[in-house]
């Protein structure tokens, strides 16, 4: 149902302090100073969840938690459907200006959103790994891809272009002109609270559009944070609020998508919501970008470079505890490497348990997973993969500490098509499988419903051609040499099938933002028709 869009999973809390941290039971995280950063960006005990020029919210106050030790952070003022509609006409009216504006201006106030960013690099993310539970490095990383993108998209506004093309006709031009939108919604998921709404709002701003944002509800002080950052630049330039935010629960979630003065939005989420999100924009002949599950498979071919497909591997199965949209979920090795290469990510594996701690301490590498949803999905999962004859060759366990730990978890014994394995689990399990050769692999890398990202590790040229050819990947990301899991901004960043189609950040993936206008101009005295029609 479209209810589940904005519906939290949010955890019923037992406080169980994190280490070294003597707080009260009846304290915030906020409160303190061991997470001054907070304060650092505008972050208080109760926060308004919406903006539309000014920081209010008449919904549901809601708390937000750190899944590393399921302590309070703080509390969120939430927006209703009246909040929403208030936000909406003031994107749209505050639309009918920014389009106006020439656009490199627009650009250069997107590159001192980036500059502003680089300020707030730290705390924010600090704040992305506190809220959402990745670790420290892979927070801040998450706010340079921000930064990266409003350099892309600066750049950008001075060369988003049509086309000029010849005409049938005698003193004819046909010009293709590109045109912003209104006002694009964007709904963002808990993993990337911070990249997403960056990936879609650069972009957006600079092709003359307003942005609407709507952030996972259990990351909702990394959208408030992101938000302040943001419009704090709008507001020294003397600009209306062309980027406002409403965060909420299912009754705004059904609003936004639904509500015909919303020209395009942008969803972040699993397949099954995509699906019908797709269906309802559709339904009021909206335009829809979709970045939904995937399920995707990293093939190590017989010569592959052994030490540099394990160092991928490894990354691709545990980065981020396997949230991540791209986190290699299938692993299939050539026969000849199998044994070899499946002894040595055990080891690995193994090792690992070790580096388990908080998101915020710089010495690890593995942190939680988002909350207790997820943590049923990971039990319910390996059940079924051994009830269905799977061994569990590493893993398997949750961790008994404070949080939503869980073991990274290697699955074998398991045909490529069994039904656990067609489906993806949003946890930090692999299914590793044995190919007899390539033509096998690509077979098996292409028969799920997904298809977001997929890598080979070869040193032929001729697989390589192979894989990236009409008889490869048929997914939207064919990487070589290289994990599947992350991509750089300047590519168009998407996947195909039931990921939905949609693309973000690079290349053309502007024109998603934009209206496209066909124009004929005749600059003869004469009104010739197309195809030599005479009509008389």
């Amino acid at each position: 149902m479209i209810s589940s869009l904005i519906r939290g999973s949010v955890p019923k809390v037992n406080t169980i302090l994190f280490t070294s941290c003597r707080t009260m039971s009846s304290r915030y995280l906020i409160d303190d100073p061991k997470f001054s950063f907070l304060k650092d960006l505008g972050i208080e005990r109760v926060n308004k969840g919406v903006y539309n020029g000014e920081w209010s919210g008449n919904g549901e106050v809601t708390k937000t938690y750190d899944p590393a030790t399921k302590e309070v952070i703080a509390e969120v003022q939430n927006g209703n459907v009246e909040d929403l509609n208030n936000c909406i006409k003031i994107a749209d009216d505050s639309y009918k200006h920014w389009k106006t504006l020439p656009a490199p201006f627009r650009g250069e106030i997107v590159r001192q959103i980036g500059d502003e960013l680089r300020k707030y690099r730290e705390p924010l993310g600090k704040l992305v790994s506190l809220e959402m539970g990745k670790i420290q490095a892979e927070g801040i990383g998450e706010v340079q891809e921000f930064i990266d993108i409003c350099d892309y998209a600066t750049g950008l506004s001075r060369m988003f272009a049509g086309q000029v093309l010849p005409s049938e006709r005698s003193k004819h031009v046909i010009i293709e002109k590109w045109n912003p939108l209104g006002v694009v919604g964007v709904i963002s998921a808990f993993n990337f609270p911070n990249a997403v709404f960056g990936w879609n709002a650069a972009i957006a701003l600079v092709v003359g559009n307003s942005v609407l944002w709507k952030g996972a509800p259990s990351t909702p002080l990394v959208s408030i944070a992101t938000t302040k950052i943001v419009t704090d630049v709008l507001k020294r330039n003397n600009l209306p609020p062309v980027v406002t935010l409403c965060q909420g629960g299912v009754d705004v979630g059904k609003k936004m998508v639904a509500d015909e003065r919303v020209k395009l939005l942008s969803f972040t989420g699993s397949t099954h919501v995509g699906r019908e999100v797709g269906v309802e924009v559709q339904r009021r002949f909206g335009k829809v970008l979709l970045e939904l599950g995937g399920n995707n498979a990293l093939i190590i071919n017989d010569d592959a470079d052994f030490d540099m497909a394990l160092d991928a591997a490894f990354f691709g199965c545990i980065g981020t505890a396997g949230q991540r949209c791209t986190t290699t979920r299938r692993l299939i090795i050539h026969e000849k490497l199998y044994d070899a290469f499946l002894e040595k990510l055990i080891l690995r594996y193994k090792g690992l348990l070790k580096r388990v701690g908080h998101p915020l301490d710089e010495a690890t590498i593995l942190g939680p997973l988002h909350n207790q949803q997820a943590v049923d999905a990971y039990k319910n999962t390996i059940k079924e993969a051994v009830d269905l004859g799977g061994k569990i060759e590493v893993g398997g366990n949750t961790i008994d500490r404070p949080g939503y730990f869980v073991e990274p978890t290697i699955v074998t014994n398991l045909p490529h098509d069994a039904p656990v394995i067609k489906r993806e689990t949003f946890v930090p399990i692999v299914y590793v499988l044995k190919a007899k050769n390539l033509e096998q692999a690509i077979e098996w890398n292409n028969e799920v419903d997904q298809g977001l990202s997929s890598a080979l590790f070869t040193k032929n040229i001729g697989s390589t051609f192979n894989w990236i050819c009409e008889n490869g990947s048929d997914c939207g990301i064919v990487n070589i040499n290289t994990s599947p899991s992350g991509a750089e901004i300047g590519g168009a960043f998407g996947g195909e099938k039931a990921t939905g189609g949609g693309r973000e950040s690079g290349s053309d993936a502007w024109k998603q933002y934009c209206r496209r206008s066909t124009i004929t101009l005749n600059y003869s005295q004469q009104l010739p028709l197309a195809q030599g029609l005479v009509f008389e």
